[in-house]
């Protein structure tokens, strides 16, 4: 925890207009339900707005539109959420490791290791791996021939990079992650399956954040990529030769397939599966748990998911979704036989 740091001093150095004490220390973060007074939180959900009334905090970060409503100090900022999130970064700092070698670690002679990187316990390093400043390789990792990983890249523990990946700087990979398996790529001969070589890799972008156990194949031929500033959150599989494009953010548990081309900015929500040889264009936003089987060429936001209803109506539903087409031909026969009715009486 922070020793503190005031108020006015948080609003000269994050923009912020300051209602209140200048003079008032905080020195942790909170919710706005719960926080104490020598803490900050933050209002950028509406729904939250009746907390203002009753919260003890220190100060609450929020949008001008609401200032009159709230009774304690309050730093105005057009994004709340942001500024809370550089305010809690300063009071909540991250820890480096101190650099240096673990005695446990087992380094190749020839990984050229940056003298400000810290590598953790019980960790490997594989021959001309390569690992940058202040890096920190976190304890059971594993980095393997060839691999590269940037300046200020954190590998926080078992996390494995495969040979020839390369980490950009400032990126973050949470606990085991998998960069560059094989991808899964498999010919069918006589009733049986033949493997594919995947001699491709993996290539990450700067300040990129891969959650805990999400996995990124390798190219069969050429390199899956990742660009800058994407983030994943845990449990991603990401098949071989996907490409991703610059501040995407994906949420749990989907799954792309093969050589699909994610395009920039996009929001994909949780579960979504995606068919392989896809393209989905820039500033595309995909509901959680929708299919995804046909490319999409203009921004706006997709779903194909049913909403959740009463456990009766959705079967009742269910059984009408399945009669559609049933019901499509009755109706084009119907059509049919109207308009050969029609012209009977034209004639």
């Amino acid at each position: 925890m922070s020793e503190g740091i005031s108020l006015g001093e948080l609003a000269v150095r994050f923009g912020c207009t300051l209602q209140g004490d200048p003079g008032v220390t905080v020195r942790r973060v909170g919710t706005l339900e719960s926080a104490a007074a020598d803490a900050v939180t933050f209002l950028a959900n509406p729904k939250y707005r009746r907390f203002l009334a009753s919260t003890q905090a220190g100060a609450v970060i929020l949008e001008p539109a609401f200032a009159a409503e709230c009774r304690v100090p309050a730093l105005l900022h057009k994004n709340p959420y942001a500024t809370y999130a550089r305010i809690a970064s300063v009071l909540h700092p991250f820890t480096s490791a101190p650099a240096g070698i673990h005695p446990s670690a087992v380094i190749d002679p020839s990984a050229i290791i940056d003298a400000s990187a810290a590598i953790g316990p019980l960790s490997v390093i594989g021959a001309r791996a390569r690992i940058g400043e202040r890096a920190v390789i976190g304890p059971h990792c594993i980095v393997q021939q060839d691999a590269v990983i940037g300046t200020d890249t954190r590998l926080s523990a078992s996390v494995t990079l495969c040979e020839r990946v390369v980490v950009g700087e400032r990126c973050l990979l949470h606990p085991g992650v998998v960069i560059g398996a094989d991808g899964f790529g498999f010919a069918p001969d006589r009733g049986g399956l033949v493997k594919v070589p995947q001699v491709g890799a993996v290539r990450i972008g700067n300040d990129v954040e891969i959650g805990a156990n999400t996995t990124i194949d390798r190219g069969a031929i050429e390199d899956t990529v990742i660009e800058d500033g994407v983030k994943l959150d845990n449990q991603i599989q990401i098949g071989h030769n996907v490409r991703v494009g610059e501040h995407t953010v994906i949420a749990a548990c989907t799954g792309i397939s093969g050589s699909t081309v994610i395009g920039k900015r996009c929001l994909i929500g949780g579960l979504v599966g995606m068919a392989g040889h896809i393209s989905i264009g820039d500033d595309v936003v995909i509901a959680g748990k929708s299919a995804v089987s046909n490319s999409i060429d203009k921004p706006g936001m997709y779903s194909n998911v049913l909403i959740l209803e009463e456990a009766t109506k959705w079967r009742r539903n269910a059984v009408r979704v399945k009669q559609l087409d049933d019901l499509a031909k009755t109706v084009k026969q119907l059509s049919r036989g109207a308009d050969s009715e029609k012209t009977d009486a034209d004639e």
